[in-house]
């Protein structure tokens, strides 16, 4: 029992003493390899490093480009509803034209009738009970006929008393007036009428000279003909 002790002692020390005398070579190559898993290992880390430093570069320009695509797509967005806009305003405004356009070919020839009926009613003087009645049947149809074309947007022109405008009115006489300046008008000789705010037929009008133009024309042509009497007279004693 003592003999085995003694021998596990000689053992372990044998064994300390081996391991005391490791050679330098083996201890320098383990520290070689834990260099180089060390610096494997740094390498790894750099070229993660650099590694996501790439992508987040490479993430930032397609960020940037998106971006440039993005506000290009909402430009030329834009720019398509601002002409649709347009395009649809410009054919409302074409449908409204053409349904004033043939509006009024439809009313400018009803307008003669209704010129005749307006003449009528002046000159119909009713004085009988049959010539009323038949003067109020009457009323009733030219009330209607007007009423229809309000329905249709049209409404005649008020030009007594207004300055001429070329641009609604047509003159068709001058004559002096003492009541109205000159370039108003003075007689509506045809009634000119809207339609829609636009002029579906100018006004047939009498313009105002102004007051004293008759009496300075008559001057005029009273200076003239007292010219030619002189002139006459002057030929003669020539003679």
């Amino acid at each position: 029992m003592i003999e085995n002790q003694s021998d596990n002692i000689d053992n372990k020390e044998n064994d300390i003493s081996d391991q005391d005398n490791v050679p330098e070579d083996s201890q320098i190559s383990e520290d070689t390899v834990i260099d180089n898993v060390e610096s494997s290992s740094q390498k790894r880390e750099d070229i993660n490093t650099e590694d996501l430093k790439n992508t987040i570069s490479n993430n930032d320009a397609r960020l940037e480009q998106l971006e440039k695509e993005h506000e290009t797509l909402k430009n030329q967005y834009v720019r398509i509803s601002a002409d649709f806009d347009n395009f649809r305003k410009r054919q409302s405004r074409d449908q409204d034209d053409l349904k004033i356009q043939l509006v009024s070919k439809t009313i400018t020839s009803i307008l003669p009738i209704v010129d005749n009926f307006e003449r009528a009613r002046q000159q119909l003087k009713p004085e009988s009970e049959e010539a009323q009645a038949l003067h109020r049947s009457y009323q009733g149809l030219y009330k209607q006929l007007v009423e229809v074309l309000k329905q249709q947007g049209v409404a005649p022109m008020r030009v007594v008393g207004q300055q001429f405008d070329p641009n609604l009115h047509e003159a068709v006489l001058r004559e002096p007036s003492e009541e109205f300046k000159e370039d108003f008008i003075v007689e509506e000789l045809q009634r000119g009428y809207h339609l829609e705010g636009k002029v579906l037929r100018h006004a047939l009008v009498k313009v105002s000279m102004g007051p004293g133009k008759q009496n300075s024309q008559e001057e005029v042509e009273k200076d003239k003909v007292e010219e030619d009497i002189d002139s006459e007279e002057n030929t003669s004693e020539d003679v």
